[in-house]
């Protein structure tokens, strides 16, 4: 992939380009990073680029930097967005700087608007029961039952779970997962999932799908996408009339809240899930706090209310 690739426009200076080239082709084979994500690198850096008129790298400095974020703000990009862009730029400019492209880091220093970070929504321990105990025989509901015990029973992604393939579940109940960045682990598979997950393998060879790989596949015979996962999951939940909405992403929420109010285990959370950095997982003492807040407030004694 290059930055032509990526939209890159006909007016980028070729010298931004060529560098923005390596860059790029650095992120996906040395970062093993996505093509999504790698598209919005691109994206931020070639806007940066373009606002600033550059016809080389080495005309970034603090005041252009100040400038490029400036031009964020009047195109009207919110706090998140022009994080991002920032965030874009000083991945950049270290790689800039191990190549000797510039002298001096223009980015240190300079920090991204803050902007106000939601909670991730969870699903409660009833809901989530309500949601995966549905008792049908029909062949697709035995698969969706398969996906959805896996991913909250594993704390997957979506696209963890969408490029499962057969080899990667041990006989020993594990199953081996390709994360972000191409970085894989191990994580063990719960009873409820492993019982749905061999129901399903059980009647998988009925829907033609011996040539593929894949341990989640649709009656098109082809590897799931996941489009067609959301679907299925906002389907589960209409019919077990839960009123509330339901993508994957709050399966993967809801194990992580799950796990860390019964555990208190910070650490191991960030491994089940596949964190980087504890950073990402600490959100999840936000949401484990509320529910020790109401614990304490229900059963302090001197926190509880008084009765009329």
């Amino acid at each position: 992939m290059n930055a032509s690739a990526a939209n890159t426009p006909a007016s980028l200076a070729p010298d931004c380009e060529h560098w923005l080239n390596k860059f790029i082709d650095y992120l996906r084979y040395e970062r093993g990073l996505s093509d999504h994500t790698i598209k919005n690198y691109a994206r931020q850096l070639e806007q940066i680029a373009l606002s600033l008129e550059l016809a080389s790298w080495q005309q970034l400095d603090q005041a252009a930097v100040k400038k490029a974020v400036a031009i964020a703000r009047k195109q009207n990009l919110g706090a998140r967005s022009t994080a991002l862009r920032l965030s874009a730029l000083r991945t950049f400019c270290k790689y800039l700087l191990r190549h000797q492209v510039i002298n001096s880091d223009p980015v240190e220093g300079i920090s991204a608007p803050k902007a106000e970070k939601p909670l991730p929504k969870q699903m409660s321990v009833d809901d989530m029961s309500a949601l995966l105990n549905e008792s049908d025989d029909e062949e697709i509901v035995i698969r969706d039952q398969a996906m959805f015990e896996l991913m909250y029973g594993c704390g997957l992604r979506l696209s963890e779970l969408t490029s499962l393939e057969l080899k990667h579940i041990t006989s020993d109940r594990q199953l081996r997962v390709t994360g972000k960045g191409n970085k894989q682990r191990l994580l063990p598979i719960g009873r409820k999932a492993w019982e749905a997950l061999q129901r399903w393998l059980a009647i998988r060879s009925h829907w033609g799908a011996a040539l593929d790989n894949a341990v989640f596949i649709s009656r098109q015979k082809r590897r799931i996408s996941n489009r067609q996962v959301g679907n299925r999951l906002t389907e589960m939940a209409r019919r077990q009339t839960l009123n509330q909405r339901i993508n994957p992403h709050k399966l993967r929420h809801s194990f992580a809240t799950h796990v860390l109010e019964s555990s208190s285990d910070l650490r191991a959370v960030q491994e089940l899930l596949g964190h980087a950095n504890l950073s990402t997982t600490q959100v999840y003492t936000h949401l484990d706090f509320q529910h020790l807040a109401k614990v304490y407030d229900t059963a302090h004694p001197r926190a509880r209310k008084k009765k009329d």
